[in-house]
C-alpha cells in the first residue's frame, strides 16, 4: 500500500499521478487523509486522557495513606470513568485504523513520474526488438499444431474441469517438464535460489503482494479461506514477511516453478482457444528483494534474465514499457516481453517484469537495516521467467515448418536428441 504520510504531504502530486491509471482516485485519497487526521486526533486525545489518569492514580495512594478516603474514592470514580472513555477511544481508533487500512489496500501503486501517460496497451512504448531475422509468417495456430502432434488434448481439459483447462499428453507433457527444468537451470546459474512452494497460501499472504482485496474475484478460494496462488510471486515475495533484513544479505534472488490459478474474471471472449489464457497454467517466476537505491538497476537485470530465456530458443521478441493506464495494480514500472506469434502476425506477452518499489513491502512489513542501523522498507521486484504455456505456444508456431516441428537445440536432449516431432 501507499504511505499515508506521503499522500498527506504530496496530495496534489499523488492524485495527479494516480489518476493517470484510468481512474479517479482523488475522493478516495481525500477519505484516506481525513481518516488519518481522525486517527491522529484520537491518538492525541487518548494519550492525554491516559496521562491525566496516571497522574490521578498516583494521588490515590497518598490520599489513602493520609486517611482521606472520601477524596480517594472520588478520584477512583473519576479514574473508572476515564478507563471507560479510554476503552471507547481505543475501539474508535481500531475502527478508524481498520477503515483507513482497508481503503489504502484498494488504491494502486504510484506510477513512476517519468512513465508515459496512456490509457491502454496501444500506448505502450517499444524499447527494443530482438530476432527479427527469425520471424516467420506461417498461418497455422499453435492449437492446431499441438493437436496434430498429439501434444495437448483440448477436449479432455473441459471434460475434466471446465473451460480454459487443458491436458498435456505424452510428448506435450514431457515438453512442459523439460521447459521448467531448462528455465530453472538458467535462473539458478544466474544466482537465483530455487524453491519448491505450496500452491495454497493464507489470505494475509495474498494481501502482502496486493492480490487482495482488489482482485478477490480473480482468485480461487478454498472453503477454509485459503487461496490457490495466481503466481509464485505471492509466496516467494512473502518469504521474508515481517522481517528486517541486513543490507549485507541483499539482494535476495528467488525462483520457482509452480502451477498457477486465475479465474480470469472479465476476460470472456478473449483467447478462448489455445494456451494463452488458462485458468490453470505453468510458470517459472523470478523475485528480487533489494535496497531502494538499487531497485532501478535490479529491474533492468531482472528483465535481462527473462530476455535470456527467449534468446535461448531464438524466439523473436520485443520489450515494451507499459504506460500508466496499463500498469498492474502493485507495479510502479513494468517492462513486458512480447514474443512473436506468426499465425497472428503480432507480438504477445510472455513475461512481465515489474518494480513495485516499497508498495508490497509496506503490506508485509518487510524492511532493511543498513550498517548504521537505519531501517527502511525494502523494494520488491517480480518477473515471469517465463510463462511456460505461452512458451510452448510460441515454440510451436515459430518452429513449425508445415509438416513437422523442428525442436529447438536446447530441447533436443530431452527428446533423445531427436531434431523433429512429427
Amino acid at each position: 500500500m501507499l504511505d499515508i504520510n506521503y499522500i498527506e504531504a504530496n496530495f496534489d502530486e499523488v492524485a495527479k499521478r494516480l489518476n493517470t491509471r484510468n481512474g479517479n482516485y482523488t475522493d478516495d485519497l481525500k477519505k484516506c487523509v481525513d481518516l488519518n487526521l481522525k486517527r491522529k486526533s484520537i491518538i492525541m486525545d487518548v494519550e492525554k486522557l491516559k496521562s491525566d489518569k496516571n497522574s490521578l492514580s498516583k494521588e490515590i495512594g497518598s490520599l489513602v495513606r493520609d486517611k482521606k478516603i472520601a477524596e480517594a474514592d472520588e478520584i477512583k470514580k473519576r479514574v473508572s470513568e476515564m478507563n471507560e472513555a479510554i476503552s471507547k477511544y481505543d475501539e474508535e481508533l481500531k475502527e478508524t485504523s481498520s477503515e483507513l487500512d482497508n481503503l489504502l489496500h484498494y488504491i494502486p501503486n504510484l506510477p513512476d513520474a517519468d512513465i508515459k501517460v496512456g490509457t491502454d496497451d496501444s500506448e505502450n512504448e517499444e524499447m527494443r526488438r530482438w530476432g527479427d531475422e527469425f520471424k516467420k509468417t506461417q498461418e497455422v495456430p499453435h492449437w492446431d499444431i499441438a493437436t496434430k502432434l498429439g501434444l495437448v488434448n483440448f477436449e479432455l481439459g473441459p471434460k475434466l474441469s471446465g473451460s480454459r483447462f487443458v491436458v498435456y499428453t505424452n510428448r506435450g507433457s514431457k515438453m512442459v517438464r523439460a521447459l521448467a527444468d531448462i528455465l530453472l537451470t538458467r535462473h539458478t546459474n544466474n544466482g537465483y535460489e530455487e524453491f519448491g512452494l505450496p500452491v495454497i497460501v493464507n489470505a494475509d499472504i495474498m494481501y502482502g503482494t496486493g492480490q487482495l482485496p482488489k482482485f478477490a474475484d480473480d482468485a480461487y478460494k478454498t472453503t477454509d479461506g485459503q487461496y490457490l496462488i495466481p503466481t509464485a510471486e505471492v509466496p516467494l515475495t512473502n518469504i521474508h514477511d515481517g522481517e528486517i533484513l541486513n543490507v549485507s544479505e541483499l539482494p535476495k534472488k528467488y525462483t520457482a516453478y509452480t502451477q498457477c490459478f486465475r479465474q480470469e474474471a472479465g476476460s470472456a471472449g478473449r483467447d478462448t482457444k489455445g494456451l494463452i489464457r488458462l485458468h490453470q497454467f505453468n510458470k517459472v517466476e523470478m523475485v528480487r528483494i533489494v535496497e531502494a537505491k538499487t531497485s532501478d538497476q535490479a529491474l533492468l537485470e531482472l528483465t535481462n534474465d527473462a530476455e535470456e530465456i527467449l534468446k535461448m530458443f531464438n524466439l523473436p521478441y520485443r520489450v515494451v514499457e507499459l504506460c500508466t493506464g496499463d500498469l498492474g495494480f502493485s507495479a510502479a514500472r513494468t517492462y513486458d516481453l512480447e514474443v512473436w506469434f506468426p499465425s497472428q502476425q503480432k507480438y504477445r506477452e510472455i513475461s512481465s517484469c515489474s518494480n513495485t518499489r516499497d508498495f508490497q513491502a509496506r503490506n508485509m512489513m518487510l524492511r532493511t537495516r543498513d550498517a548504521d542501523g537505519n531501517i527502511q522498507y525494502a523494494n520488491t521486484l517480480n518477473g515471469s521467467g517465463v510463462a511456460i504455456d505461452r512458451l510452448v505456444a510460441a515454440i510451436l508456431e515459430n518452429y513449425w515448418d508445415g509438416e513437422k516441428l523442428i525442436l529447438p537445440e536446447v530441447l533436443q536432449p530431452y527428446f533423445n536428441n531427436e531434431k523433429y516431432l512429427k
